[in-house]
């Protein structure tokens, strides 16, 4: 056992596998393959790649940003060459997958264009505005997260990192920008999540 978890795809695959057979499980229930099973399997994949994306957010912001300027000189290049890229790519698509698969959620529960427009149109009813203007907000959030890591963070980390070629002062200039775009993240995901886990608690 030890030798397959020291292998990062075999342990994915496995953990795959697993999670294939709980979905199958549920899908044998009394809802079938129904759009209830298709919600479930598409919040399963929000949530999931959600965390992929926020986590590495965090270990950005918390970790990483944080410490590089103690790190001795001759040991950065260890990550900006190694780990800094391979996380970013897992960051950005992560980042498309889970905005992705929150929009699926939502068209798939009808409430998609209610949701995109604050409630302003397609509300059934005046007392849902607002449970469509704060679950929007977050929706509107995540977006405008996902568009700031392709838009600002990754191309500035291009730069900074030599992923493609920049003079020494572009690549100073495009770091203090990725690392201002990563820190706007930061800030708008404390009330996007705050929009995403308590609209589901409180309004289903």
């Amino acid at each position: 056992m030890a030798g397959l978890l020291s292998n990062f795809r075999n342990t994915f695959i496995l953990g795959l596998i697993l999670a294939g057979v709980m979905i199958f499980a549920y899908a044998m229930g009394p809802q079938g393959h129904g759009p209830i099973f298709v919600q479930a399997l598409f919040r399963w994949m929000h949530v999931f790649f959600g965390i992929l994306w926020i986590g590495l957010l965090y270990y950005f912001n918390f970790v990483q940003i944080r410490v590089m300027p103690t790190v001795p000189a001759e040991l950065k290049p260890a990550v900006s060459k190694y780990i800094a890229p391979e996380a970013l790519f897992w960051f950005r698509w992560a980042a498309v997958a889970t905005v992705v698969m929150g929009l699926a959620i939502a068209g798939n529960r009808g409430y998609l264009v209610q949701t995109l427009s604050f409630g302003l149109s397609g509300a059934a009813d005046p007392s849902s505005q607002k449970q469509y203007a704060l679950l929007g907000l977050g929706m509107w959030l995540g977006i405008i997260m996902m568009l700031n890591v392709w838009g600002i963070i990754w191309p500035n980390q291009k730069r900074a990192l030599g992923i493609v070629e920049a003079d020494a002062d572009t690549k100073a200039k495009s770091a203090k920008m990725a690392m201002l775009g990563s820190r706007t993240n930061l800030f708008l995901s404390l009330p996007m999540l705050v929009a995403m886990t308590m609209s589901q608690t409180i309004y289903g």
